[in-house]
C-alpha cells in the first residue's frame, strides 16, 4: 500500500487568490439572498423552483462528487485493493463536493430559517423522494467526514485514535456505500414524478437507474481528472499505469448505460424524437456523443496507456453525465404556462464561488495533509 504525504508548498499562490476573490463575491451575493430574499439575486419562480444551484451544485455536484463511493465500490466491495492508493484523494474531493452541496441546499431554501422542519416528524412528509434525498445526502455528508478523519489523525500524528478509527471504519465505509445508492438513484426519481412536463426524451421509469450508472462513471472520471491534474499542477509522478487499469471499467458501465438509455426509447416509441432537431434534440445529441467519445476512446486498451487520452475521456464522461443532469431537470423540463428560466449574474457567481472554495480547500488540504498518495510507492 502506498504511503501518502503531504506535497507542501506555499498556500497563497495566484490560483489561491483568484478563487478567494470569487468566493468572496459569491458571499457577498449569499448574504444579499439571505437579507432581501431569493427573488434579490435568482430568477426562481413558481414554475421553475429550482434552478442552477439545485442542478449544478447539487445534482451535478454530487455525481462529480462521486469518486469516493465508486471506489469504495471497487475497493470494499468487489475486493479490488491495487486502487487503494486512489481512494484518500477521492474521498477527500467527495467530502467537500457533498459539504458544498449541502450549504448550496441552504442558500436555495425559500424559507430558510425554517429548515430544521426537516427533522422534525410531525412535519414529514414520508411518502416524499425529496425526504429520502436530503436524509440522505445529509447522514452521507457525515459519514464522509468520519471517513475521512483518520487522514486528520495521521497528520496530528495520534497514533491511538488512528487506530481506534481503523478498527470501527468498517461501519462507515458500509453505510458509505448504501446512502449514494439510495440518493443517487432517487435524484432521477425526483423527475419521473414530474410527468408529462419532462421531454420524453428523459421521461422514463429508467430514470433511478440511469442516474445511479452515470454518477458511478462520473465518480471514476473525476479520479482520472483530479489524479492527472494533480500530476500536472503540482509535478508528481504520473499514475497513469493505475489509472490505465482504472478506466478499464468505464466501458462496460457506459455500453450497458447506453444499451438501456436507447433501448429505452426504441420500446416506448420515442427514437424519432431524436431527429426533430429541435434544441432539446439537439441536446440530447450533444449529451450522448459525449457518452460515446469516451466509450470509444477507452475500448481500446493502448488508449488507456496515454495520459492525454485518459484525460479526454475523462473530461468528456464528465461533461455528459453533467449535461444529462442538467437536460433532465432544466432543458427538457417544462412547467407550461409560459414559464422560462434562465440563471442571473448573481446565480452564475454563487455557483463559481461554491466551486472555487471546493478548489481552495483542496489545495490547503493536500499541501498540509497525507492526501495524495507517494507515487514512488505505488
Amino acid at each position: 500500500m502506498s504511503e501518502s504525504k503531504p506535497i507542501g508548498g506555499k498556500i497563497i499562490t495566484k490560483p489561491f487568490i483568484v478563487c478567494a476573490v470569487l468566493v468572496a463575491m459569491a458571499g457577498i451575493l449569499i448574504i444579499k439572498r439571505f437579507i432581501f430574499g431569493i427573488g434579490a439575486v435568482s430568477n426562481l419562480s413558481d414554475g421553475y423552483p429550482w434552478g442552477i444551484w439545485i442542478t449544478y451544485d447539487v445534482v451535478v455536484g454530487t455525481a462529480i462528487a462521486c469518486g469516493g463511493y465508486s471506489m469504495a465500490l471497487l475497493v470494499y466491495v468487489f475486493n479490488k485493493g491495487e486502487y487503494h492508493p486512489l481512494v484518500r484523494p477521492a474521498l477527500m474531493a467527495s467530502m467537500f463536493g457533498y459539504t458544498l452541496a449541502g450549504l448550496s441546499i441552504m442558500v436555495d431554501i425559500g424559507r430558510y430559517w425554517q429548515a430544521y422542519n426537516l427533522i422534525l416528524p410531525w412535519f414529514m412528509n414520508v411518502n416524499s423522494i425529496m425526504l429520502e434525498v436530503a436524509f440522505c445526502v445529509s447522514l452521507y455528508i457525515s459519514v464522509l467526514w468520519m471517513e475521512f478523519s483518520p487522514t486528520f489523525a495521521e497528520w496530528l500524528q495520534a497514533k491511538g485514535l488512528k487506530k481506534m478509527l481503523d478498527r470501527v471504519m468498517f461501519v462507515f465505509i458500509a453505510i458509505g456505500v448504501l446512502l449514494p445508492t439510495m440518493h443517487q438513484s432517487s435524484l432521477g426519481t425526483l423527475m419521473v414524478i414530474s410527468g408529462k412536463k419532462l421531454s420524453p426524451l428523459w421521461q422514463t421509469g429508467f430514470l433511478p437507474l440511469l442516474f445511479l450508472i452515470s454518477a458511478i462513471s462520473m465518480g471514476y472520471a473525476i479520479v482520472i481528472f483530479e489524479s492527472i491534474l494533480s500530476s500536472v499542477g503540482f509535478k508528481r509522478a504520473s499514475e497513469t499505469p493505475i489509472l490505465g487499469k482504472l478506466a478499464g471499467i468505464i466501458p462496460t458501465l457506459l455500453g450497458g448505460y447506453l444499451i438501456i438509455r436507447f433501448g429505452d426509447l426504441i420500446l416506448r416509441g420515442k427514437l424519432g424524437l431524436i431527429f426533430s432537431f429541435d434544441f432539446k434534440s439537439l441536446m440530447f445529441i450533444v449529451e450522448n456523443v459525449l457518452y460515446v467519445i469516451p466509450l470509444v476512446i477507452l475500448m481500446n486498451a493502448s488508449n488507456r496507456k496515454s495520459t492525454q487520452k485518459l484525460f479526454i475521456a475523462a473530461v468528456s464522461l464528465l461533461l455528459a453525465g453533467s449535461v444529462y443532469r442538467f437536460n433532465a431537470f432544466i432543458i427538457g423540463f417544462d412547467p407550461g404556462q409560459g414559464w422560462q428560466y434562465f440563471p442571473s449574474f448573481a446565480e452564475l457567481m454563487i455557483t463559481v464561488g461554491v466551486i472555487s472554495l471546493e478548489i481552495l480547500a483542496y489545495l490547503i488540504f493536500v499541501k498540509k495533509m497525507p492526501v495524495l498518495p507517494d507515487v514512488k510507492h505505488a
